[in-house]
Parts: structure tokens; sequence; C-alpha cells
């Protein structure tokens, strides 16, 4: 998908009132994902979470300002760091920004910014206190979103998707994510490049399974370790619950054989990082 825009990198602020003006026609399009995929770009919304990509050193390509942006100091030093990055700015009118931000809880400043994609773990460089977390075939992007907030606030050193795993950078998912999408390594892998990095793991590769015989609370965990979750139906395939070296399961009181895949995520990362997570 061709960029239309005009490159005015260095310009000074252009105000856009007009919903067929191609920029706008441009971000729009990024909810697509094929729109992501062919410009391998994605849109983040909201000063806070701008400002945690400014913290990780990322630079917007095009920062998007509504009409109570200037009343914001936050919004006005994300221009200032925009503007200093030679970004395009767009100053938008209030019809024009609801048509880019969300339609819930819409944000007066919107960023335009690379995907990054790291590359797979290493087994043999891996730091040895490392906790890697592989998601196979999760299909909801608000859990996506969350489970990488997750891995961000236990300090996971990055996360691998798997197989047909949704895209992280959907507005969904970045949005679940709060700002940890800029600070958690994300690495694509088919399903058999999966199974290699598994099949060659130092550590402990660990999956939660309804038959594991394990209690999670109970389980050692041997770093480096590689934590494999499920998909949020099915769980984990057999090839993936097979390339385990530990199954272990969360106890149920209740009728229930599951907890939601987020939850569940968060229950294990904790577990696993308990022994080097202090206040």
């Amino acid at each position: 998908m061709p960029d239309p825009r005009s490159p005015r990198p260095g310009d000074a602020s252009r105000s856009i009132t007009s919903l067929q003006n191609d920029s706008v026609k441009f971000i729009r399009a990024l909810e697509m994902r094929k729109a992501r995929r062919e410009t391998g770009l994605f849109v983040a919304e909201g000063a806070s979470v701008l400002l945690t990509a400014r913290e990780r050193g990322w630079v917007p390509k095009t920062l998007v300002l509504g009409p109570e942006a200037e009343a914001n100091a936050a919004s006005r030093g994300l221009a200032t760091w925009a503007r200093t990055a030679r970004a395009e700015i767009l100053d938008v009118a209030a019809p024009v920004l609801a048509k880019i931000a969300a339609k819930e809880n819409p944000q007066s400043v919107i960023g335009v910014f690379e995907q990054r994609w790291a590359d797979a773990p290493d087994p043999a460089r891996c730091a040895t206190v490392a906790l890697w977390l592989a998601l196979e075939d999760v299909r909801d992007p608000g859990n996506l979103g969350t489970i990488i907030r997750t891995a961000d606030a236990a300090g996971a050193a990055g996360i691998v998707l798997v197989g047909q795993t949704c895209d992280p950078y959907s507005r969904e998912a970045v949005r679940a994510s709060m700002g940890s999408i800029f600070a958690v390594p994300l690495v694509r892998l088919e399903d058999q490049a999966f199974l290699a990095l598994a099949g060659g793991w130092p550590g402990d590769v660990v999956g939660t399974h309804l038959n594991g015989k394990l209690d999670y609370r109970r389980a050692s965990y041997r770093p480096p370790t590689l934590l494999v979750m499920g998909s949020e139906g099915s769980g984990l395939s057999d090839a993936a619950a097979a390339a385990c070296g530990k199954l272990v399961r969360i106890p149920m009181a209740g009728q229930l054989d599951s907890l939601n895949l987020a939850v569940a995520t968060a229950l294990m990362l904790y577990e696993i990082q308990r022994p080097d997570l202090e206040l």
C-alpha cells in the first residue's frame, strides 16, 4: 500500500479540516491489517502512551493533534518532540479527529509509528535468568495487548508470536498494552521455526495444559525459561505441548476448567518470576 502523503519532514504543522485529505485517509486505512502489513506502520493514541514511546526511544512518522491538544502541556511537549524528529505534524479539526481516533474514549493526540520486529532469541546467548513468552495462535487482540502489558510488568525478555497469532499492532492490541507495545521485544515465527527454537532451548520449556500433572505453584522453573501459552479456545496444539519439557496446570475450585488467557498468562509469568520480583 503506497503512502499517498506528500513528504514534508521538518515543515510547520499542517491544518486539516477535510475528511477527504490524503493523510487522513491513509491513517484511517491503518485500521486494516492488510494496510499495516503493507506499510509496516501502526497507530497509537493518547499522550500517556506516546510519552512511553518517547521514553523508549521511538519517534513517530506522523503526529496528529486535535483541537484540545494545545491546552495540554504534555501534548505540546509531544509536538516539540515530533517536530525535532522531523515528523509530519497534522493539526486536525474535531470531525477529522473523530474519524481517526477510536470511537470509545477518543484521544486528542495520535501517533503513527513504524513497527518493530525483533530476531528470535538465540538459545546459545540467552541470558541465564531470562524469561521468554511464546503465544500460539492467540486470536483476541485485547487479550494480546493485555498480555504484552503484563509481560512488561513482570520483566519478560520478549514475546514470540507463533503461527496465526493476531496482530499486536492492531489498534485494540496497542490500546490494551497501555504503552508496553513500545517496551517489549516482539518476534514472529512460523510453527516449525518455533518448534526448532523450543527444541534447542537450554532451560525449561513450560506449557499450561489440562493434562498437566504439576500444580504451577509447586513446579520449579529452570532458567532461562520459555513459557508457552496456547490459544483462547483450544489451548496448546499437540505439537507445541510435545515441545514442552514440563506441563503444568492452574487449579480450579469452581465448575470451569480454564481461565481467560490473559489472566492465566499473568499467573504464570508472576509465578516464574517470583524469586526475582521485589517491591
